[in-house]
């Protein structure tokens, strides 16, 4: 009989942690999630009651600002997918040292914890904010970071911590550098919320959706199962990407006043939107080069945006 593997899934009850945890299960594989449950909620986890591998599932409530939960958690384990994070830029701006607590001391915790666990693999969430407002396109991974608010510094910090703990511990690190994902179980109601959860539930109940600025910035989005595949793919790729952050995206953008008219006309609204001022942190334009991430099997026939959108549509329908 084929030995199962164990993953560690940190956010675990938030939007990517739920999906990847839903993802590993239905593989057969063991998962161990831990979340603190101040951002994720249970019912994301909800799917556990009845699946047919709900036994391979162990939750741990606790935090990973406590190094002894992190040692617990990592006991064992043969891959950890690290998404317990704070992730509000506008936030990040008025509690700049909270940012600095979770996600630069808790990532820090847990690749010591990694470290003592001797842990196959560590794949690191990391974020495109960390490129900021450089004028090259699209966002290749050589470029100069250029960080524009202490939640993108928070994220390349624990980029640089990954690539120490290679490079000095011989632990095996992956980056993983998130465009704007979405997608089904993305909360609309959170601080943190992402546009399109935003557009959806907004049309939903007949209200204008807010834009911020002109609407003409624009973003790289990535559907939630291509990152789902890019981490399990992480866990198995050449060791040429160790320490090394790698774009996860669709290498494609639209403006922020498109995407808004896709919805629209998907949720078939009459509602208009409604323009406010920008807010502060936003970086103006994104696009990821996706090569290295191609080039390491990271990235593999992604499903698209209009596919995407159809499907995080259909599932907000039905759970509205």
């Amino acid at each position: 009989m084929e030995n199962k593997n164990t993953y560690l899934v940190t956010g675990a009850a938030g939007f990517i942690g739920s999906n990847l945890i839903e993802s590993i299960l239905n593989n057969g594989d063991k998962v161990v999630g831990l979340d603190n449950l101040a951002t994720g909620k249970l019912e994301n986890l909800s799917f556990i009651e009845t699946h047919p591998h709900r036994e391979n599932f162990q939750l741990i409530e606790g935090d990973i600002t406590d190094i002894s939960i992190c040692n617990e958690s990592c006991r064992g384990v043969d891959y950890i997918l690290h998404h317990a994070a704070l992730a509000s830029v506008a936030e990040s701006m008025a509690l700049p040292e909270k940012y600095e607590e979770i996600n630069i001391g808790g990532t820090l915790n847990l690749l010591q914890a990694a470290k003592k666990a001797q842990v196959k693999r560590f794949v690191f969430a990391s974020s495109s904010a960390v490129y900021g407002d450089s004028p090259e396109f699209p966002k290749h991974e050589a470029l100069c970071p250029n960080p524009k608010s202490p939640y993108a510094i928070t994220k390349l910090s624990g980029e640089y911590y990954c690539k120490l703990f290679y490079e000095s511990f011989g632990l095996p690190t992956v980056i993983l550098r998130y465009f704007n994902i979405f997608g089904p179980k993305q909360d609309p109601t959170s601080q943190y919320s992402a546009v399109i959860p935003l557009f959806i539930d907004a049309f939903l109940k007949g209200k204008s959706p807010k834009i911020f600025g002109d609407g003409e910035q624009t973003r790289d989005f990535v559907y939630v199962q291509n990152i789902v595949k890019a981490n399990l793919a992480a866990c198995h790729a050449p060791d040429s990407i160790f320490g090394k952050p790698v774009n996860i995206g669709c290498g494609d953008r639209i403006s922020i006043n498109q995407l808004a008219h896709k919805i629209k006309a998907l949720m078939k609204s009459p509602t208009s939107i409604q323009y406010e001022p920008p807010r502060a942190g936003d970086v103006r334009d994104s696009l990821a080069d996706i090569t290295r991430a191609k080039s390491a099997g990271l990235i593999d026939n992604p499903i698209g945006l209009d596919e995407g959108l159809k499907y995080t549509v259909e599932w907000f329908l039905n759970h509205k």
